[in-house]
């Protein structure tokens, strides 16, 4: 019992101290990281490359010290499927859900809210890597998505557009069904579980499970977008595929319709 306290006791300061170097790390970014990118030769691509890559190590680094300190657990199934993955879709149960994909994915592009270009820990890593801002406008999103794969980039997203709510059915938007097919691109999905369930949408980061949290990253087979395109109604299309999506996504995790 004492044990399970102090345990307890060491993760809330573990997890603590995980936020406030990413919080840091959040900070520095924008004021050394960007402006060495920048010093740096090569064009806009290149740059953006180079963020990419040290998004993906830090990243990678974090994940690994929040595992060193007890804090989670993790197992990643399949990676080696995200090698030429171009469009990555995945449910979205945890906070770190895009921490752990970033730090698999060297190539990463995300689509992120534009809301979150003012938060002061999150506008450094969007300007390093040249991520997409979602501002609202779905044809400047698909645009950018398609210049995303002509630069070799692995576009993310969440098409939930926010975190799942535990025990309720996933619903899906149709936004990354539509990238999908005006692209023409094939859809890698991901399955994420994270046992006890924290860091949702409604919890602080503060209040943590009973246990470390235990995350399983599924990654699994190709989704094929060209039996939606036959008819090349784009609207239909997404339409189908997001439905199909919906019930792919709830059947995986265990939430059946």
């Amino acid at each position: 019992m004492v044990f399970t306290k102090l345990m307890y006791v060491w993760r809330w300061f573990a997890t603590a101290f995980s936020f406030f170097i990413f919080g840091v790390g959040g900070v520095l970014i924008p004021l050394v990281v960007v402006p060495t990118l920048y010093l740096l030769s090569g064009d806009q691509l290149l740059r953006e490359q180079r963020g990419q890559k040290f998004i993906h190590h830090s990243f990678g680094l974090f994940i690994g010290m929040m595992r060193f300190l007890g804090v989670l657990s993790y197992k990643v199934s399949d990676v080696e499927r995200l090698k030429n993955a171009k469009l990555i879709l995945a449910n979205h149960p945890s906070l770190l859900d895009v921490v752990f994909l970033i730090s698999l994915v060297p190539n990463a592009n995300c689509v992120v809210k534009a809301g979150l270009i003012r938060n002061p820990f999150m506008r450094g890593p969007i300007k390093a890597a040249g991520y997409i801002i979602n501002d609202g406008d779905a044809d400047d999103v698909i645009v950018a998505a398609a210049d995303a794969f002509d630069k070799g980039h692995a576009l993310i997203i969440f098409p939930e557009g926010t975190r799942t709510t535990p025990s309720q059915l996933i619903q899906l938007k149709r936004g990354a069904a539509n990238v999908s097919i005006r692209t023409g691109v094939d859809i890698t999905p991901v399955l994420i579980t994270c046992v006890p369930t924290t860091l949702t949408k409604n919890d602080r980061w503060y209040e943590i499970p009973d246990k470390a949290m235990d995350f399983q990253i599924k990654i699994k087979e190709n989704i094929a977008v060209k039996p939606y395109l036959d008819d090349l109604n784009y609207s239909k299309g997404a339409r189908a595929l997001t439905q199909d999506l919906t019930k792919y996504f709830n059947n995986k995790v265990g939430l059946n319709e």
